[in-house]
Formats: C-alpha cells, structure tokens, sequence
C-alpha cells in the first residue's frame, strides 16, 4: 500500500509517500512544491494543484493524510494557509482516494513520543524509520511524518 502525506504551506507544501507492507515501512520518494510569493493567490493555489496532482498520478498511491491547520496569531496567515490546504485535501480526494487528517502534535506524538517535539527530533526519527532517507526539506519531512503517521493509524484500525 503506498500512502501519501501532505504538510500544506502556501509558500512550500511538503510532500512524501511512504510503501507500507505488514509492519514494515519504507520510503517512496518525498519533495516540496513552492509557490512565486510574487504571483497572486489563485495562480498560486493553481500551482499548487496542479504540481501535487502530478505526484498522485506520478506514484499511484492507496491513500493520502494531511496536516491539520494550526492557528497563528496573524489572521491572515492562517487564511492563506487555510486555502493551501484545501487544495491540498482536494488534490488527494480528487483522485479518488481516501483522506485522512491529523494534528501535528498527533504526529510529532506518534513519530518522536510526545506532542511537542521539535522538527529536529521529527526529522532525526524519519531517518532511523525510513534508512537512508534524502530529505527535499523541512516541508517534505513533515510530509511523511504525517504520511508515516498515516500508515500506523490504518494499522490500528484494522
């Protein structure tokens, strides 16, 4: 089962997808998709779109999760990232797949062991989880965090 995990940002969305057989996980690919600052919202909403679109169908995968939105203090940018992230989930369910959401203190707790872990610690386990990984950034780190977080939820549901 390949599953896919997505950390919207309007700026970067993060992507990583993640092979899940048994128990037993293992890296697919991972990367980022990053908007121009200088282009307006829906040309960068677009963009978004269409990049993430060209991942699903360029991997196939079973299944996908996103991160959940958190507030900032700046209205605005939590708006923006809002709207990110509705394309994000649209992307995933457009292509017909199942989608799931996840708090990213439930994801830090499910990869490092507690809800406020850093992103270094995130990114230190990703590599013990997933040998050898080459991480495309922050963005795609997070991704597959959730991406993993994912494939361990499935498991627990069944």
């Amino acid at each position: 089962m390949l599953i896919i995990g997505l950390d919207p940002g309007l700026a970067c969305t993060g992507w990583g997808i993640v092979a899940k057989s048994g128990s037993r996980l293992s890296h697919v690919a991972n990367g980022q998709v990053k908007t121009d600052a200088s282009a307006s919202l829906a040309e960068r909403l677009v963009t978004l779109d269409r990049e993430l679109t060209d991942v699903i169908l360029a991997h196939r995968p079973d299944s996908g999760a996103v991160e959940e939105v958190f507030v900032n203090t700046n209205a605005q940018s939590t708006l923006k990232l809002g709207q990110a992230r509705g394309v994000c989930l649209l992307a995933i369910a457009r292509s017909g797949l199942p989608v799931a959401e996840y708090a990213t203190s439930l994801v830090k707790k499910a990869l490092v062991g507690t809800g406020r872990a850093e992103k270094a610690q995130v990114q230190a386990m990703l590599k013990v989880l997933l040998p050898g990984v080459k991480l495309a950034g922050a963005d795609a780190a997070d991704a597959l965090a959730v991406a993993i977080t994912h494939a361990n939820m499935l498991g627990s549901h069944r």
